[in-house]
């Protein structure tokens, strides 16, 4: 599982890198499985095609931090990625944080993205 999880954390970090450099719609059009979806801070619940759509058009972030991630096995072929994400929008403002879990599925050999859901995490003053 050592190996996977080093795995899983690129994986998400290239996820995060895409949602920096404009490139999220690729990205998670590709990796998301066909069924998959993510549960977002604002309540919405967007299933693969409804990501793509909504990162068309969606501002950069300009960085972001990964941290206190831990790995859950979901058995064999199944995993989540559970880590507090910070991120920051190139254009200003505060930092958005929030408690993140992403579970991924081996299919053919390689990870996808199943499920991404984001709780968010008031900044302590």
């Amino acid at each position: 599982m050592t190996s996977d999880i080093a795995e899983l954390l690129r994986l998400e970090q290239a996820g995060w890198m895409s949602l920096c450099d404009g490139s999220g719609d690729d990205y998670y059009g590709r990796i998301m499985t066909p069924d998959g979806a993510m549960v977002l801070a604002d309540g919405s619940v967007l299933d693969r095609d409804g990501v793509v759509q909504s990162l068309r058009d969606a501002p950069a972030w300009s960085s972001y931090e990964i941290s206190d991630e831990r790995i859950v096995p979901l058995g064999p072929d199944a995993a989540a990625l559970v880590y507090t994400g910070r991120s920051f929008r190139a254009a200003g403002g505060p930092a958005f944080v929030a408690a993140m879990s992403s579970v991924y599925v081996r299919q053919d050999g390689q990870w996808r993205l199943a499920l991404y859901q984001q709780t968010p995490v008031p900044e302590a003053d």
